[in-house]
């Protein structure tokens, strides 16, 4: 019992008195919008290269000796997409992070919208290689089907390449969805109040760091338990759509 009311006690004083925990809710917030937004640029951008380094894997032969512009133009793009895989996973994500807010977006205030596109950019880098390694997988034949279907390359990527790359390439994606959870605890970096800094703010504040930190470590893992259990669910429908 003297246990309880001292514990009781540290967390009325750390988070109730002076409304610290509002920081806990800001820092909260602000993480999940940087995830969600980085998120949703990720998977655009990784599409977009996937589909890019996919088709000059599959297409280069036979465009190559049909020749003409298609050729040529699918080269060049290929060759952009490997140079940005290649920066984007050789540089620190902080140290992208800190790039992108103290020269790139020099002259903005926005922490949060500076954090969604420097996560961005930087997991559509790893996004793009799951979905090409998923693309890749799919059997020649359903382009194929595709093609006798009528469709054209960008409509059967659509209707259906991605959506068999899709059901392959989750457990894989939502590795890399939780990793991008937890990279947004460096945006403290770039005076953006994230999760890890409302904790280190009331800590400093408190000279307690125990229950600080414990508050957002318990967040993030709930955060990614729910996320897990999110996507275990749409991994089983998505099996029983195949039968």
């Amino acid at each position: 019992m003297p246990i309880l009311l001292t514990l009781s006690e540290d967390l009325h004083r750390i988070f109730i008195e002076g409304e610290r925990y509002k920081f806990l809710l800001t820092g909260f917030l602000n993480t999940l919008q940087i995830t969600a937004g980085a998120l949703i640029v990720g998977i655009i951008i990784g599409i977009l290269v996937a589909a890019v380094r996919s088709s000059f894997d599959k297409n280069s032969e036979s465009l190559k000796l049909r020749g003409g512009i298609g050729y040529g133009v699918i080269c060049v793009l290929n060759a952009i997409c490997k140079i940005y895989l290649t920066v984007l996973r050789g540089i620190p994500v902080v140290v992208f992070l800190m790039i992108s807010y103290f020269v790139i977006f020099k002259n903005s205030s926005n922490g949060v919208m500076v954090g969604i596109f420097a996560f961005g950019i930087n997991s559509g880098a790893y996004v793009a290689e799951i979905f090409r390694a998923g693309i890749m997988s799919v059997d020649n034949g359903q382009f194929e089907a595709g093609r006798s279907l009528g469709f054209n390359y960008i409509q059967t990527m659509r209707y259906i390449i991605i959506p068999q790359m899709f059901k392959a390439v989750l457990p894989a994606l939502l590795n890399e969805f939780i990793a991008l959870l937890k990279e947004t605890s460096v945006a403290g970096y770039v005076g953006v109040i994230e999760l890890t800094k409302s904790g280190n703010i009331i800590a400093g504040r408190t000279f307690n760091y125990v229950l600080p930190l414990t508050a957002v470590a318990l967040t993030y893992l709930i955060a990614v338990t729910v996320l897990s259990a999110f996507v275990g669910k749409l991994e089983r429908r998505l099996r029983k759509s195949e039968r």
